[in-house]
């Protein structure tokens, strides 16, 4: 489809253009409110009240539009206007965090605001550079009723309830899953990679073992985390994202000390390895501490202890 210029269109169309602007933020905000009510429903209220704020201006530019031009507004979006600002896909921002939901919003009304201040910056014609001067007030505005209705809905115990129940959900679905598939992958590929190095003393065939060691583990560990529990009673969050967050954690936790068998020097390969474990071991006893509240010192007995048993037992068995 050939796009317009901004520059190109009449004053009427840059009218209609914000008119359909102005309805499209409304029902993204309308869907962000929805999208949350369930969990966060005082930020949902500040959602609602922006979209009754983009009604209300929405209105506004319609009688202004009905005053000059008449009642029949030209068809033009977006998506007609090369170079004019566009909006992520609802679906892809339900996926982001509670914090950057609201901070998309922000940059919405920023974004808008912006492009006319520098639309009517670059116009000769007085009509027009005093329209889009209306057009980036009402964005200014926006911004201001937002501040008032966050004051209103949204106090300083709600803010941190919502924040920390986000936190909560956040552990629930990616830390705790993600930290379960690192521990597995890091501690119970260990013995095969590190049995295989010293049975065959072939770093090639070490890695491939380490290789399909890690990939199995993260696809079991993957499936069965999804498997286990959809959510919907405990609360943890989206069987997928758990899924993808132990598998691919697994995975990683495996080809961490497969990879220096990559070094065709078997000895040197067997140090950088066993330097990556205790890195892991450590990365690990670090994640419990920051994210699980669990005293540093008792993590990283049960991690290195765990893993040092894992690892000395590959390596007799390979030896023997």
């Amino acid at each position: 489809m050939q796009r317009r210029r901004f520059s190109d269109l009449s004053e009427q169309e840059v009218l209609a253009l914000a008119i359909s602007s102005e309805e499209d933020d409304a029902r993204i905000y309308r869907s962000y409110g929805e999208r949350l009510r369930a969990e966060y429903p005082d930020t949902a209220a500040i959602f609602d009240g922006m979209a009754q704020e983009e009604d209300q201006h929405r209105a506004s530019l319609i009688e202004l539009h009905r005053k000059r031009f008449g009642e029949v507004i030209p068809l033009i979006r977006r998506e007609h206007v090369a170079g004019f600002y566009a909006r992520k896909p609802v679906w892809l921002v339900e996926n982001l965090s509670l914090e950057r939901i609201r901070t998309e919003a922000e940059a919405m009304e920023r974004d808008a605001e912006r492009f006319y201040i520098a639309a009517a910056q670059r116009t000769t014609d007085a009509g027009t550079r005093k329209l889009l001067g209306y057009l980036a007030a009402a964005e200014a505005g926006h911004q201001k009723a937002a501040e008032a209705l966050e004051d209103t809905h949204l106090d300083a115990d709600s803010r941190k309830s919502e924040d920390d129940l986000e936190k909560r959900q956040f552990l629930l679905t990616w830390v705790q899953p993600g930290l379960a598939g690192l521990m597995d992958g890091s501690v119970s590929t260990l013995a095969p990679i590190f049995a295989t190095a010293f049975a065959t003393h072939n770093t090639w065939t070490t890695f491939l073992v380490g290789l399909a060691a890690s990939v199995g583990a993260g696809i079991s560990m993957g499936f069965t985390e999804a498997a286990s529990d959809d959510g919907a009673l405990s609360g943890r969050g989206s069987p997928v994202k758990r899924g993808i967050a132990s598998g691919v954690m697994t995975t990683l936790g495996g080809l961490g000390h497969a990879l220096p068998y990559l070094i065709p020097h078997f000895w040197t390969a067997t140090i950088v390895a066993s330097i990556v474990v205790f890195v892991e071991l450590w990365a690990i006893a670090w994640i419990q501490n920051r994210f699980m509240e669990t005293p540093f010192l008792r993590a990283a007995f049960q991690v290195v202890l765990g893993g040092a048993l894992v690892f000395g037992a590959g390596a007799l068995i390979g030896a023997g």
